[in-house]
């Protein structure tokens, strides 16, 4: 195979060459199960065959399919819902790749791994010279050395390669072999260890304050390693404010499998007399990467508390090694599946999603007052002490038993609505920026007198009324007047089909006339128009999806483009009720609890439990650059880099509870731009500079605490200051620039105090 060493030499050797080597012309074939020449299914009849680096993963290649286009195709093209316009396959051993002959014609064979386990595809080179041919074929068996040694194959020998020439399996007689089975030892034994847990330890540090210690119970020596690198370790000590050394030196970081195939992984930290800490891999560590200081952050509950922890890593390539490793322990940890089983590009969008302080396409150079960077080692410098406003809070009728579920901010009338039970209190917005108790609109019921207490509800047509979901009538939507302060419609959206969603119709639609509004079940989305007859679902606007998406949220554009997300992780980007996506964005891993977009419709925020998801759907590069996600489908090669937006993990030590985010909302307004991101998390609002976030500082956030939990909290409408915020007993707002950057002292200081006003429970409407 080496007979082509020096045109290696040329191609091989210059990453910065995407393409290695490339079949001009071809056909695409899958190939079924049972008779084979019958069971060929043509998927291109004109396709170029491409072997590619994969974006951001070093040592890894990708078989790329492409069709061809015939003269007039790309006008037809134009008009289809979705195209598919290429395959792209992870190049690894799992493919069985080998060379083949069909009718005289040289082929290319692979397995299908998304399809059955006996699915092939074919590529037909029918018009390729033998040399080409056989080029292909060695580079095919360089990429797949490369990404099963992790190391360059520019020194490898015919012999090297040999391992990946396929053979087909033969099986002993009673003898099958299990492509699932877990992975063993030389032995032939599977690793089947105790799970480990944490234990106390004092520290070998006299010097350093009494903490207690993560030390194993076992001995990952027994376990295969993910990764080993070697760093030093450091934990965020709370009087001293900041990262001091757990151990003298250098330790060994590790990533290992609890039992081998069950994609159960724990970070390892080694020293000279053991291993001493054990933390279980999950979203709950709020694992935090900083490339400017090759570090990694996290969290560890222990014995109570939320301990922060570090590693430095001795060099930035310890450093890339060890988050690519983590980043894929952590998605099989989550689906349950290989890392392989991804699509390349999926596998380039996940790795891309840990990466931090990267500035965002086409940002301007704004002038900023604050821009020093800080050492992710570094304590925070004590926040301001300036004199905050006074805030002025307001209380829903205290109800026995009930709290405050929702809030709702108004378009029009200078209202907010907070739903407590089956109440809604209704709060007006005083010249001064504060919120005042106004009326309640009590027992909530059909028109038929049943209460219920709402889960979602949404204002309607310039405010005059409220959408409400009855969880008892999942087939319905209610409507309420509210200058009445009474439901006085059911809408009826179809007798099979349940509203698990609903957004406005584009996101302005609630300052105008607009009566239809977009509806989502857990796996369909449709138009719902309260004007026609019988059920109010748009027959014509209804999409059904096959699979079980689970949608969790949805938001529209100021041009009525929609964002849908679901509980899986993944996010579809459509530019029409009916039709396809045209863009599909895969899971990291977590659930999405709910989503905004920008007006323009060129930012996504979508809400997990631990962390927000930053998405920007500007198409970089190819063939539809500048358009948006919305519009058409991102190339293979170049999908967006999700940012995460989450809390550093010294700050978590201090705010001792577990991150749980309510949905996160831009700012918004009619002709104004989103600056700020708005979110909470247990008694704590928070809000990010956009501006910043946008040029790749995603920790710049501030913060507030309160003696209650907050339910939830956004931006009153066409105001980029004033926070209206709901916390379990009372309703408040606050100015954004009483938020304060989060310290030890903002983080644990006392708050408003909360007073009672029972009396007004029960107030008549």
């Amino acid at each position: 195979m080496n007979i082509f060493k020096s045109l290696l030499g040329r191609v091989w050797q210059d990453p910065n060459a995407a393409e290695v080597v490339k079949i001009e012309m071809g056909q695409l074939y899958l190939v079924r199960p049972g008779n084979i020449r019958s069971s060929r299914e043509c998927i291109y009849n004109e396709a170029i065959a491409t072997i590619r680096r994969v974006p951001a993963l070093a040592h890894n290649f990708q078989l790329v399919i492409t069709r061809v286009y015939e003269d007039g195709d790309q006008e037809l093209l134009e008009d289809e819902d979705e195209t598919d316009e290429e395959r792209v396959f992870l190049i690894s051993e799992e493919l069985e790749f080998r060379s083949g002959v069909m009718d005289d014609e040289p082929t290319f064979i692979w397995r299908d791994l998304d399809g059955d386990v006996d699915e092939l595809y074919e590529f037909v080179a029918s018009v390729t010279n033998e040399p080409t041919r056989a080029f292909f074929e060695t580079c095919m068996y360089r990429a797949m050395y490369e990404r099963k040694y992790k190391a360059s194959a520019d020194n490898t020998k015919d012999s090297d390669l040999d391992q990946f020439i396929w053979q087909p399996v033969t099986q002993a007689k009673g003898k099958g072999v299990d492509r699932n089975s877990p992975k063993s030892n030389q032995n032939g034994s599977e690793y089947l260890p105790e799970e480990p847990t944490a234990s106390v330890q004092s520290p070998t540090m006299p010097s350093k304050p009494a903490r207690p210690a993560a030390r194993a119970s076992f001995a990952s020596s027994s376990l295969p390693s993910i990764t080993s690198q070697e760093a030093r370790v450091f934990f965020w000590d709370l009087e001293a404010e900041g990262f001091v050394a757990e151990r003298e030196g250098e330790v060994v970081a590790k990533i290992v499998e609890r039992t081998s195939g069950d994609y159960n992984y724990w970070l390892i930290v080694t020293d000279e007399d053991g291993d001493f800490v054990s933390h279980k891999i999950s979203s709950d560590m709020n694992p935090r990467w900083a490339p400017k200081t090759s570090s990694l952050t996290w969290n560890y509950l222990n014995n109570g508390r939320y301990d922060s922890w570090a590693l430095q890593f001795t060099s930035s390539e310890a450093y890339d090694a060890f988050k690519r490793a983590f980043a894929q322990c952590q998605w099989e940890t989550s689906h349950g599946v290989a890392f392989q089983k991804a699509k390349p590009d999926e596998q380039a969008y996940i790795i891309s999603s840990s990466t931090e302080d990267v500035e965002m396409r086409d940002v301007e150079d704004e002038a900023d007052d604050e821009e020093v960077v800080e050492s992710e080692l570094d304590p925070d410098e004590e926040a301001s002490e300036d004199e905050e406003d006074e805030e002025e809070d307001d209380v829903l009728p205290q109800l026995q038993g009930e709290r405050n579920s929702q809030l709702t901010i108004g378009y029009k009338g200078d209202r907010s609505y907070v739903v407590r039970g089956n109440n809604i209190g209704v709060f007006s917005h005083s010249r001064d920026d504060q919120v005042k108790y106004h009326a309640t609109i009590s027992k909530i019921s059909t028109p038929k007198g049943k209460e219920f207490k709402p889960r979602e509800v949404m204002l309607h047509d310039q405010d005059t009324k409220m959408v409400l979901m009855n969880p008892s009538d999942p087939h319905s939507l209610f409507s309420m007047d509210i200058e009445r302060g009474k439901v006085v419609e059911e809408w009826k959206i179809h007798d099979d089909i349940s509203v698990d969603h609903i957004a406005p119709d584009n996101k302005f639609a609630q300052i105008t006339r607009e009566q239809t509004l977009v509806g989502a079940s857990h796996n369909a989305l449709f138009r719902v128009d309260p004007r026609i007859s019988g059920n109010k679902m748009v027959e014509s606007q209804y999409k059904q999806y096959v699979t079980k998406n689970k949608f969790s949220g949805v938001a529209t554009t100021a041009s009525g483009k929609l964002a849908v997300a679901s509980e899986k992780g993944d996010i579809r980007l459509f530019d029409t009720i009916g039709k396809n996506a045209k863009t599909a964005l895969p899971p990291l891993g977590d659930p999405i609890l709910g989503i905004d977009v920008t007006a323009s419709g060129r930012w996504i925020v979508a809400t997990t439990k631990s962390y927000l998801l930053l998405i920007d759907t500007l198409i970089g590069e190819g063939r539809y650059a500048g358009n948006l996600g919305f519009d058409r489908s991102f190339p293979a090669s170049a999908k967006p880099m999700p940012r995460r937006l989450q809390l550093r993990s010294e700050h978590v030590a201090y705010m001792n509870h577990d991150i749980s985010f309510s949905v996160a909302r831009f700012n918004q307004g009619e002709g104004q731009e989103e600056n700020a991101i708005v979110t909470s998390t247990g008694q704590y609002v928070i809000a990010w500079d956009f501006a910043k976030v946008k040029k790749g500082q995603l920790d710049k956030y501030e913060i507030k605490k309160y003696e209650d939990m907050v339910v939830q909290d956004n931006f009153k409408f066409g105001d980029d200051k004033q926070i209206i915020v709901a916390l379990q007993n009372n309703v408040l707002a606050i100015n954004k620039k009483n938020l304060k950057r989060p310290t030890r002292t903002s983080l644990a200081a006392p708050t408003t105090s909360l007073r009672s006003r029972s009396s007004i429970v029960h107030s008549p409407y």
